[in-house]
């Protein structure tokens, strides 16, 4: 006896589906209830009759009558239209094995399993074991090829009684058990193919017997379907037997196949020309979306690339002000846009490549590198115009520094020289005495010490006046005729010492009487005095700072000056001992003083007056220098503001980024269940987004804050910019990646189990997860599939064929994308021209040509017009008025796009 079990362990073990899945396979073990039974006897003998008529014989019991194998064999010629081996004529029962073997062993090369089906449970008239195997006949011979919309033979039978009875009232097919009890279905499906032989209109759905023996006795009259069940059999069973109703249905399905046939073909057209019209809807919208975007970019590059200059903080402000609203309002919508148009083109590149259709070739121009390069331009000019912005700011800053800094030296010495020329031009020492010429001479020394320390002044002033046109302020002019106004009359004042010094020492040695205490107070004043300007000078001097480190710096120095304070004011009460003691000097020798020191224009009020100055001034630094110490700490804290939100987005994004590469190489679920999945993790991500904007808001702050450092963080708001949109992009792609798969998958008829098989397969050998494949490690891919790819002569060629399929541009590599269009290429079919051009044959009667009344009769309106539109006048021998050339139209269909 042959072992149908092990001889059907390759469909039982992972190897190809056949024309069923498992739940319809026949289990010995399983009870049959007895109203089945009989229902299935009944229907299963008729079916069976139906067929040996034409071979002028028939059975009577079901289980009898194929015992010997004779009828069985029989039965399998007629319905095959194939010559089975010659039979034994023997009565023995090992003949009668061998004939009911000769005809499994038929069934099971036409892909049918047969599990648990035995020649001795036949031979032996198991009558469950008859009806399995008659069932797997009625299956493989009278279902299997029934197919609407790729659906399989059970779903597609179902769908077609759907669709056949959707217009009838009472009439909702769910099954094959209980939507047939009341026989409006069967009714239902004569009426829509022979309305003539049904009045339906009439039919009662409480009258369940009635209805069904008009629809069986009008089938097997009219229709030529004999009568394979009893209408009491159907409605005095609470759920009637389903394979015996499938088995009924069937007969109706093929007895009207000659009008699916047609609406095979119309559905056929209708699906490609959809396809072509959403191609080119697909192709317009590129390429408005791309120009629209080449045009902002065209407008905001020289925006970006305008480096001119504005002349206060505050105009160049507004103009960072601007280029943040850009970065925030402006720039975000077009880089999701730019995002779109790239997955609009690999979805429409992909469509077109699973329809048969040449790829897509945008305008000049208007190519996604294309595209790519103008907006790498854009990003270029974006970060120089950034940092062009920043160091414009710093340099306006430091030149109003610099600027108020030369106004107050300016003025500290233009106060200091205000009389000084006229002072030396006069020539007192003419007629002065000998006392009066040795002080005038004395008072001229202190004078040219008190000049000597303004030199460093007038050089800061003129150190200051050179940095302000290398920053080219713009006061420069103003600032260059004020600083030579003040070197002028410094070289002035330096002649005029010089002479006035050449005079007195001339008549030096007429003069021997001189105050020693007026000359050490004069000596000793002067240096201090000095001190206490460069003091009050310092203490007004404006300082711009950076940083916390810097203002401590500032207020150090500023602790240690005050630390010297208390020696000062012991010099000071020094000095004014001195002028004391000359009074003192006087009244005891009776000398009548002029009231003035003659070698000083110091006056002990003026040292005191200049002290009490200077006293006032420390407290003023002490609140300036704590003034801006809080401001540092207040940046400081800004900056750890932004610093403790970067760190924890950058690393957040890096995360996502690496999530998002690891879900793109899993297998979790079903395609759908993937890219559900992708589009909640998009959401969450979008989600994420106040957490950009809040750290947009401190970014601002540092940036009003002129901030321009931040040693607390390694993330800049430009690379959490750029990683965001990297990330919004990467979700993006991954997603249209799976909605890809998903329109190969549909379009090719690919199962989910061979998608996982594909997609395991290749992450084995993607080992550097980098979504492609190298040539080697392709070869070893296809080895693991079965594919005769070895290091031979016929394997290389082979190889060969397959990389210039895969990889046509010889990148050296395979993506995942390429490698499931090949294997759905190799495994599936698609439509063709020559399958376009057949439907339409049939709508067209055979003839060469087709009417547009013919069009519009059997196709959706806006499809028959989209072809009428199209087609080219027929031209041929058998032309009539108004003949169309369907031929050309679905050769063009599969050639250059008409957009």
């Amino acid at each position: 006896m042959v072992d149908y079990h092990a001889a059907n362990n390759q469909y039982s073990s992972g190897g190809p589906q056949t024309y069923m899945e498992q739940e319809n396979d026949w289990d010995r073990d399983l009870l049959l209830d007895p109203a089945w039974e009989k229902q299935q006897r009944k229907t299963f003998t008729a079916w069976c009759n139906s067929h040996l008529r034409k071979a002028g014989t028939q059975i009577e019991n079901i289980e009898e009558d194929f015992r010997d194998g004779l009828k069985l064999m029989l039965l399998l010629e007629v319905i095959s239209g194939e010559r089975l081996p010659k039979p034994e004529r023997g009565k023995m029962r090992v003949h009668k094995i061998n004939n009911v073997n000769k005809a499994l062993d038929f069934i099971a090369s036409k892909g049918v399993k047969l599990v648990s089906i035995g020649a001795e449970e036949i031979v032996d008239g198991n009558a469950k074991m008859t009806l399995g195997m008659i069932w797997t006949i009625i299956l493989r011979f009278a279902i299997q090829d029934i197919s609407v919309e790729e659906t399989s033979a059970k779903e597609g039978l179902l769908l077609w009684c759907q669709r056949k009875t959707a217009p009838y009232k009472n009439v909702n097919v769910q099954n094959f058990h209980i939507s047939w009890k009341d026989g409006l279905a069967f009714n239902a499906l004569i009426h829509r193919h022979r309305p003539e032989l049904i009045d339906y209109d009439k039919l009662r759905k409480d009258d369940a017997v009635t209805n069904l023996n008009n629809a069986f006795e009008v089938a097997e009259k009219y229709l030529d379907i004999p009568k394979m069940l009893d209408a009491e059999d159907i409605v005095n069973t609470a759920r009637p037997d389903e394979k015996a109703i499938m088995t009924y249905v069937s007969s109706f399905y093929h007895a009207f196949s000659g009008a699916q046939k047609a609406e095979t073909a119309a559905n056929r057209i209708c699906k490609v020309l959809a396809v072509n019209q959403e191609n080119e809807h697909l192709m317009q919208e590129y390429e408005k979306l791309a120009s629209d975007l080449l045009e902002w970019i065209r407008r905001t590059i020289p925006w970006l690339e305008n480096r001119n200059p504005e002349k206060t903080m505050s105009e160049m402000q507004q103009k960072l002000e601007d280029f943040r609203d850009y970065r925030r309002v402006h720039k975000p919508p077009k880089v999701q846009e730019k995002c779109q148009l790239e997955i609009n083109f690999n979805t429409l590149q992909t469509k077109l490549r699973l329809g048969g259709r040449p790829a897509f070739m945008p305008s000049e121009g208007h190519m996604v590198a294309d595209i790519n390069r103008a907006w790498h331009c854009l990003e270029g000019a974006e970060k120089g115009y950034e940092e062009w912005l920043l160091n414009e700011i710093r340099r306006l800053e430091r030149l109003d520094h610099l600027a108020e800094k030369f106004r107050q030296k300016a003025s500290i010495h233009e106060s200091w020289t205000s009389g000084k020329e006229a002072m030396l031009t006069q020539r007192d020492y003419e007629t002065a005495s000998l006392s009066e010429v040795k002080a005038l001479l004395r008072k001229h020394e202190a004078f040219d010490s008190d000049l000597a320390a303004h030199q460093d002044r007038v050089e800061q002033i003129a150190a200051i006046a050179q940095e302000l046109n290398e920053l080219d302020y713009y006061d420069a002019p103003n600032v260059n005729a004020r600083c030579e106004k003040i070197c002028m009359q410094w070289d002035s004042l330096g002649e005029l010492t010089q002479r006035r010094r050449d005079s007195l020492q001339k008549t030096e040695k007429l003069l021997e009487s001189i105050d020693e205490l007026y000359l050490e107070y004069a000596k000793r004043a002067a240096p201090f005095n000095n001190w206490m300007e460069g003091a009050m000078e310092d203490l007004q001097d404006m300082f711009i700072v950076h940083n916390i480190e810097e203002i401590q710096s500032l207020i150090r120095a500023h602790e240690q000056f005050k630390s010297t304070l208390p020696e000062a004011n012991k010099e000071r009460e020094a000095i004014q001992a001195i002028h004391s003691e000359v009074q003192k000097i006087a009244q005891h020798n009776g000398i009548k003083l002029s009231g003035t020191n003659q070698y000083t224009t110091i006056t002990p009020q003026s040292i005191d007056s200049k002290w009490d100055q200077a006293e006032k001034l420390v407290p003023q630094r002490d609140r300036a220098l704590q003034e801006e110490l809080r401001k540092q700490q207040s940046n400081d804290e800004l900056r750890r503001n932004f610093a403790e939100q970067a760190n924890v987005v950058g690393p957040w994004i890096q995360n996502k980024m690496e999530e998002i590469g690891t879900i793109s190489i899993e297998m979790i679920g079903t395609l759908e269940d993937q890219l559900t999945n992708l589009k909640e993790y998009e959401r969450s991500i979008v989600d994420y987004k106040p957490n950009i904007d809040q750290l947009e808001g401190v970014h601002k702050l540092i940036q009003e804050a002129l901030i321009f450092d931040n040693t607390y963080t390694p993330y800049s708001m430009e690379h959490i910019r750029v990683g965001w949109e990297q990330l919004l992009t990467t979700i993006a792609r991954t997603i249209n990646e799976i909605e890809n798969q998903i329109l190969t998958r549909d379009a090719k008829g690919i199962s989910q189990e061979e998608l996982y098989e594909y997609r395991a397969s290749f992450n084995h050998f993607d080992k550097d997860h980098s979504g492609a494949l190298m040539a080697e490690e392709f070869k070893a891919c296809l080895i693991s599939l079965g594919y005769d790819v070895e290091n031979n002569k016929q394997g290389d060629a082979e190889f060969a064929r397959i990389m210039g399929i895969v990889d046509p541009n010889n990148t050296g590599t395979v993506t995942f994308q390429a490698f499931i269009d090949f294997m759905s290429r190799e495994t599936t079919d698609t439509d063709t021209a020559d399958q376009v051009i057949a439907s339409f044959k049939i709508l067209a009667a055979d003839k060469n040509f087709i009417t547009a009344d013919e069009l519009r009769r059997e196709l959706p309106p806006d499809q028959a017009e989209y072809c009428i539109a199209r087609m080219a006048p027929y031209s041929g021998p058998d032309a009539v008025p108004g003949a169309l050339d369907y031929m050309s139209f679905s050769t063009a269909l599969y050639g250059e796009s008409d957009l």
